[in-house]
């Protein structure tokens, strides 16, 4: 039992275990912040609820303009120089949260925020695909997945620390605590190993690659849009199962803790196992194949609770936030083999910037139907909630196979061989120090290669 427990907290290998210490310092200053960002945006900024939240609608706005922009400077200049460059501008804007004292002051750096965050979520992503070998891309993100929900939690329980002070001044500290949290992450990737594009020439850099971009892959940017609709999980685990047991059921409101706190555990010790066996687009289609099944099964699940009583509407609504998780872990396994293997490896940060763009347009209407569907229609909402997520399972199948003629006709064959994962079993045993960040340099696959 102890050993299987240390085999699961074990990275895959060094180089896993320093991104997952990178991934955890990450959300640690992110978590932190946002735990106390509502109190301190209307008791230390001076905004209304509206304010923040129409801030927040025009950063997203932002950043979905900025995703392709900045995947295309990802490929430009490297992706572990963006990052760091990313983690630093960053680290400033958190630093000038606290000066900040109107609407407009806000309204900014909510937008810099997200175009920053935009540039460090597309080099993030072509980093790691870019330095991990191909038979450990699945099992060390799933590792960084892990970490990156043991960061968020600490923060939040940071963050609630300062918020029990019941004091400005705490709350003036906490984003420059993300933001010092934010400077150490920086540092930190400095320290790693630089990946392939990081190694190329200025020559290199300004030479233009050949053929189409990701705007002209419609494989690639449809399984990117049913992704998107694949993540409206999200939509069912915060927004629509929370208002459906205040609403609907008789659930004491206490249950709502529980619930989130499930969610958190399962996503800390769960993803390598979930991510098991998934190495490139056909086992990933069976895990988004699980996936599905958990979320039409969660729905299942949930509408039966509005006609029962007591302690069986408390089981079964838990019983539909873990079904509901379940379909966010296999998604997760699922959507880091498609990154793999379905992007021209030349141009992974615009690939990047495109998957932003079209994942966001298959969910940013989610939060709206879907609370109509169920709120509105009772169980036939809820049916049709599960019938959007059957037809994405079997459109994604065509779409995966679109995009991979796309590359095979357009890419080399030599450069499109890095897409494809190892067809080699991965270890069942991880092998590395137990610790997140090792010390250890790591070895560094030759062949060319954060969810956050």
């Amino acid at each position: 039992m102890l050993a299987a427990l240390l085999r699961q907290v074990r990275p895959p290998s060094p180089l896993a275990g320093r991104l997952a210490g990178q991934s955890l310092l990450f959300a640690l200053g992110e978590g932190t912040f946002l735990t106390g960002s509502a109190v301190f945006f209307t008791q230390i900024v001076g905004l209304s609820a509206a304010q923040v939240g129409l801030g927040l609608t025009c950063a997203g706005i932002a950043a979905f303009l900025a995703a392709l922009p900045m995947g295309k400077l990802v490929d430009r200049y490297g992706p572990k120089k963006m990052w760091a460059v990313s983690a630093v501008g960053q680290a400033a804007m958190f630093a000038l949260w606290p000066l900040i004292t109107d609407f407009r002051g806000y309204l900014v750096m909510a937008i810099g925020m997200e175009v920053i965050g935009a540039l460090g979520n597309a080099a993030h992503g072509a980093y790691t695909i870019d330095v991990l070998p191909p038979d450990q891309r699945v099992r060390s993100r799933a590792y960084m997945y892990s970490a990156l929900n043991v960061g968020f939690t600490l923060g939040s329980l940071a963050g609630g620390i300062a918020l029990a002070f019941h004091s400005n001044d705490v709350l003036h500290a906490l984003p420059w605590f993300t933001a010092a949290a934010f400077l150490v992450n920086a540092a930190a990737i400095t320290r790693l190993p630089r990946a392939s594009h990081d190694e190329r020439t200025a020559e290199d850099r300004k030479a233009k690659v050949a053929g189409p971009g990701p705007l002209r892959n419609p494989g690639w940017l449809l399984t990117n849009f049913f992704g998107g609709v694949f993540w409206t999980n999200q939509v069912l685990l915060n927004v629509v199962i929370p208002l459906w047991l205040v609403e609907k059921t008789d659930a004491p409101r206490v249950l709502l803790a529980f619930l989130f706190g499930t969610n958190t555990v399962m996503c800390i010790f769960l993803p390598m196992v979930t991510s098991r066996g998934v190495k490139d687009v056909p086992t990933a289609l069976r895990a988004v194949r699980i996936s599905s099944v958990f979320f039409v099964v969660s729905c299942l699940i949930t509408l039966a609770t509005h006609d029962t009583i007591g302690w069986v509407t408390i089981a079964l609504v838990w019983l539909g936030h873990v079904t509901v998780t379940g379909a966010e872990l296999y998604l997760s396994a699922a959507n880091w083999s498609f990154e793999a293997e379905l992007m021209d490896p030349r141009r992974r940060g615009a690939y990047q910037g495109a998957a932003e763009l079209s994942s966001t347009l298959g969910r940013v209407w989610a939060p709206a139907v879907y609370t109509f569907l169920a709120m509105n229609w009772g169980a036939s909402g809820w049916l049709l909630i599960a019938g959007i997520i059957v037809v994405a399972t079997v459109a994604v199948h065509p779409s995966t196979r679109l995009a991979r003629r796309f590359l095979e006709r357009h890419v080399p064959a030599d450069v499109l061989a890095d897409a494809r994962a190892s067809s080699e079993p991965e270890p069942d045993v991880a092998v590395g120090p137990p610790s997140l960040i090792s010390p250890e340099e790591p070895v560094l696959d030759p062949t060319p290669g954060p969810v956050r």
